[in-house]
């Protein structure tokens, strides 16, 4: 996605002073972490060039993608190993997956993999890869789902799934990855096809995710104060709460809700939309680096990942909690992280929901966090 485009849609989410950058002290440090992470991650990559588990090709995507944010040029062989393995996982369809050694809950993770990889694969900014980056996009287009119900609009883990199914976590990431590499389809040949999604139907799934009454009609949107204006996974379940009545309803969470945030800046909805306005006032009132706000330890590194990109893409360092305290976040999440690292250079989550235990995955996630707070 351009980033005139982010500017024009996100820049006034949070009230703040305008991008200001990081101390030079702490800006050193946060290189320096960097670079200690970045040389453990190139450390761990195999012979054939992949990280973690070979069958999931996006694992080496983010890998290959916090190299080139960090140190394109340190990087330059890890990162064409990487691009060997990511393209021999290519399919005839434009996805790019490669089937599992043992059968799993969402098959091939098909469209997951697809979405992190072209998007890493365009950070790339090599001419020679447009053409995967455009077949991707066409088969990413495809597997929305527009069928009549309530996932409609979101994508799941994999379109072969035999029933209706859409979450914000892979809903979110094809988002991402359709309006950052929107500008190969000005590239197509004269009278090709150009492929994106029905952003209308991205904004009604995202409404069936969202505890805001009005917007959320469901059964399953929550009354609670606390709640309103967060995200949660899926319509109807995920993070969910019973009462003592038996109703469930939607638990807000921190990376879903910066998810889903994150998500109406790429549906260009208006930053004083009431939707908009909402999520945030959430994420101020929840405002906390110590855990994913609502789950903990769970999917910590990922919240990290979400939430600074989506600050990022405000374009504001700053922002107001409900006490009045000013948050410097990009100070705030440098210093957290650094603070986290190992002494050999890694990070990883001793909580392994969502596979966070892999410090492949975890660093990963962090150099890309770092390198967004970065100015």
């Amino acid at each position: 996605m351009k980033k005139s485009l982010l500017g024009i849609v996100a820049g006034a989410l949070f009230a703040g002073a305008a991008q200001a950058g990081l101390p030079a002290e702490l800006q050193a440090e946060t290189r320096a972490a960097m670079a200690k992470g970045a040389a453990w991650l190139a450390a761990q990559q195999q012979p054939d060039g992949h990280w973690a588990l070979a069958d999931s090709p996006a694992l080496t995507g983010l890998a290959m993608w916090a190299l080139q944010k960090t140190d394109p040029a340190a990087y330059q062989a890890a990162i064409n190993r990487a691009l060997v393995f990511v393209l021999t996982s290519v399919q005839e369809n434009g996805s790019i997956w490669r089937s599992p050694a043992m059968q799993r809950k969402g098959g091939g993770l098909a469209n997951y993999n697809t979405a992190v990889c072209m998007t890493a694969l365009h950070a790339l900014g090599r001419p020679e890869l447009v053409p995967v980056v455009q077949n991707a996009r066409a088969y990413l287009a495809k597997m929305q789902y527009l069928g009549p119900d309530a996932y409609r609009g979101g994508m799941g883990y994999d379109a072969d799934q035999g029933r209706p199914y859409t979450d914000l976590s892979n809903s979110y990431m094809a988002y991402e990855a359709m309006r950052l590499t929107q500008d190969v389809e000005d590239l197509r040949a004269a009278g090709e096809a150009k492929a994106d999604l029905d952003w209308s139907a991205v904004q009604e799934f995202l409404a069936q995710v969202q505890n805001l009454p009005g917007v959320n009609t469901n059964s399953w949107v929550s009354a609670d104060a606390d709640n309103r204006g967060g995200f949660a996974y899926s319509p109807g379940a995920g993070a969910s709460v019973t009462n003592a009545e038996g109703k469930v309803t939607l638990r807000s969470y921190g990376s879903m809700t910066y998810a889903g945030l994150l998500s109406l800046v790429y549906a260009q909805v208006d930053a004083q939309d009431g939707r908009v306005q909402a999520a945030q006032d959430w994420a101020r009132r929840h405002w906390t680096l110590e855990e994913n706000p609502g789950m903990g330890a769970e999917g910590l590194y990922y919240f990290f990942n979400v939430l600074t990109k989506c600050l990022a893409a405000a374009g504001n360092d700053t922002l107001m909690l409900p006490d009045g305290r000013t948050v410097v976040w990009r100070e705030e999440v440098a210093r957290k992280l650094i603070g986290l690292q190992k002494p050999d250079g890694f990070w990883v989550n001793e909580n392994n929901r969502w596979w966070e235990a892999d410090p492949n995955l975890v660093t990963a996630y962090t150099l890309l966090a770092l390198a967004a707070a970065l100015p």
